[in-house]
């Protein structure tokens, strides 16, 4: 019998929408046997801002992620809201910060995936995911999507989140609804039994850099 895999939900939500989904995240993946640890992205605005925004206080027992850490992992799953239709500014800050294990190619065939919100429907529910792929490349890392495997993707009676590249909701409530909750609860459970099956040594093969930092 093989160690237990271990699956980080690191998430950064303004007004709470995406930390709901990924509570949700997490129930699906602890669904699937793997070892789950909820991380927070930190915040780069002020309180000042912050308060001028009218964003509530943030949930101080979720620990804020550090590159660091990501090593101890063998998968991830992103949580984030759209901004402009890309990530906002506090996850692009983050993965900016990661720069040495880009390196060291210590992320290298970890399984990665994501989830995410946006205010209405059509402002960047596929555009946010996607402009994650090159961050993920470029580390080696392993997408995965959800595809067509649940059924609430084609679900058309409600207004709600989510697509191919990941759950997601729409925040036009105080939180999401109960398909957008299951859509995630889906999306851990399917990524925890997909990272549990495979074996890869990350570090099997180190790669010489035929690049230099600009």
């Amino acid at each position: 019998m093989g160690t237990k895999k271990t699956v980080f939900v690191i998430y950064y939500s303004t007004y709470g929408h995406i930390e709901k989904m990924a509570h949700s995240v997490c129930k699906g993946l602890k669904k699937s046997g793997v070892n789950v640890k909820l991380f927070r992205i930190a915040e780069t605005l002020s309180p000042e801002v912050l308060e001028k925004m009218h964003v509530p206080k943030k949930e101080n027992s979720v620990p804020v992620i550090t590159p660091d850490k990501l090593k101890e992992a063998d998968g991830y799953l992103f949580g984030f809201p759209t901004r402009f239709g890309i990530i906002p500014e506090q996850v692009k800050t983050f993965f900016d910060s990661c720069g040495q294990l880009w390196m060291n190619s210590a992320l290298s065939n970890k399984f990665v995936g994501t989830f995410f919100s946006t205010g209405s429907i059509g402002q960047g529910q596929e555009s946010t995911a996607f402009f994650c792929i090159p961050f993920f490349a470029h580390m080696g890392m392993i997408f995965v999507p959800i595809g067509t495997k649940h059924k609430i993707l084609g679900e058309n009676s409600i207004v709600h989140g989510g697509s191919a590249y990941g759950a997601g909701c729409i925040a036009i409530a105080n939180e999401p609804n109960s398909l957008e909750l299951e859509l995630a609860e889906f999306q851990g459970q399917d990524f925890g039994k997909i990272v549990s099956k495979y074996n890869v040594d990350s570090h099997s093969k180190k790669s010489s850099r035929i690049c230099n930092i600009v």
